[in-house]
């Protein structure tokens, strides 16, 4: 009789060799070529608040040369360019030379030319101009959109305040709602103190007066008494100069043109300045913007030096004596330093010319922390004096305002609500407070 401990390794040995046999198998079926089947090549996917009146604006106030390179041979015969005997030899001087040949040529024919009737000079038609909306009250015509998306921030935060008596775990929910909202920690702990103290001290007991209190407490974390108009207009004979700066994607170049369409729409004389000029299509994009508003554009060759192209765009708009100079810049990556550095550059070489006037950093509100990063980087490179979110009309959250605002220390003068050319409004704080509530 068979042992059992021999049993057991037998069964062992044999499931360890059907095993080996298997991946063996497998392994030479995957090794294999099947001729008979075409493999399919990836294809390319289809690529897929309420304000009275209109935009503040105020004024601004040698070379080296080469050696020539010796030819290996010292003495040649043939000439140059044309191909030897191997690669760098002589044409034998004992060779025989071809014989020249008169050869008798036709007399030439003169050729017989029509006269043609020149064309009638016509001239060109104009362009078309857009016809741009009213600056006044356009948070008022925009404020629908904005409160569409941020209604459930204000929804969630007034039903806690109002539903009875606030413990701790209230008042930790209240402030997960203004973190989720993307106020940060601090900014959320202070309202939060705000909030506790002026209950207590006003001695709120309703929905109502806890909406009220909420609606002051946000405006007053906005700071109301920030400067927020737009430093557009020229001063002491010079055209106001304005850069517009931020990451590719944030909507630079179309904030740009936007901001152009409101100063033509008040009556101002525009100037653009291409310095994007590694962006593909950036300059045509911009030169589109212009062409509607009846706006000149500077620009440069593809891979043109930015600073050079915005300091012919200030000195093109201080000869012309326009009002304001825009100079969109290129799509800085915030996390690259060299390109960083090229941007302070620019704002060097154009302050030769005229001041810089106002530096906007272009946001993406939807970007949330990343945004604020950006905030701050750019914040170090050049003096920002003003921020322009776009896409508020989105997922955005809508508390980066207070977030950026705290970092930067530098108010958010122009928001974005939308797609359409005459979607930008001036950033009033008991506007966008009201949008946010709902």
């Amino acid at each position: 009789m068979i042992p059992t401990n021999l049993i057991v390794i037998g069964a062992v040995v044999l499931a360890v060799l059907l095993v080996a046999l298997v991946v063996g198998l497998v392994l030479a079926r995957r090794r294999r070529i099947d001729m008979t089947r075409k493999e399919e090549l990836d294809k390319p996917k289809a690529g897929g608040y309420q304000a009275g009146g209109g935009f503040n604006l105020s004024t601004g106030g040698g070379t080296a040369t080469a050696e020539p390179v010796k030819h290996p041979v010292e003495e040649r015969t043939e000439v140059d360019g044309q191909p030897g005997v191997g690669d760098d030899a002589s044409v034998p001087r004992d060779s025989v030379r071809p014989t020249l040949v008169d050869v008798d040529l036709p007399e030439p024919v003169e050729p017989v030319v029509e006269a043609v009737p020149e064309p009638s000079a016509k001239p060109e038609p104009e362009p078309e101009l857009d016809e741009i909306a009213p600056t006044e009250g356009r948070m008022e015509r925009l404020r629908g959109r904005l409160a569409r998306s941020q209604t459930m921030f204000g929804k969630s935060l007034l039903g806690l305040l109002g539903a009875g008596d606030l413990d701790e775990d209230s008042w930790e929910e209240i402030e997960d709602q203004l973190l989720m909202a993307d106020l940060g920690a601090a900014t959320s702990a202070e309202i939060v103190a705000s909030l506790r103290t002026k209950i207590v001290s006003q001695g709120v007991r309703d929905a109502a007066q806890a909406r009220t209190l909420l609606r002051e407490v946000l405006i007053e974390a906005l700071h109301p008494d920030m400067e927020r108009a737009v430093r557009a207009l020229p001063n002491d004979g010079k055209p106001a100069v304005l850069l517009v700066v931020g990451v590719n994607g944030t909507g630079k170049t179309t904030t740009t043109g936007k901001l152009a369409r409101v100063l033509v729409a008040d009556g101002r004389t525009v100037l653009l300045g291409a310095a994007d000029t590694f962006r593909a299509a950036a300059a045509e994009q911009l030169a589109t913007w212009g062409s509607r508003v009846g706006a000149d554009i500077v620009r440069g060759r593809e891979g043109a030096d930015p600073a050079a192209v915005a300091f012919d765009a200030v000195k093109q708009g201080v000869d012309a004596k326009v009002d304001a100079v825009l100079v969109d810049t290129a799509g800085r990556l915030h996390t690259k330093t060299g390109l960083m550095d090229e941007l302070g550059k620019v704002k060097r070489v154009v302050e030769k010319q005229a001041p810089v006037d106002e530096v906007l950093l272009v946001l993406d509100a939807t970007t949330g922390q990343n945004g604020l990063t950006q905030a701050r980087v750019f914040g170090e490179v050049v003096d920002v004096t003003g921020v322009v979110l776009t896409k508020l009309d989105g997922t955005a959250k809508g508390g980066i305002v207070f977030q950026v605002q705290r970092e930067l220390g530098v108010p958010v003068k122009l928001v974005g609500l939308g797609e359409g050319p005459d979607d930008l409004a001036p950033f009033e704080p008991a506007a966008f407070v009201d949008a946010l509530l709902g």
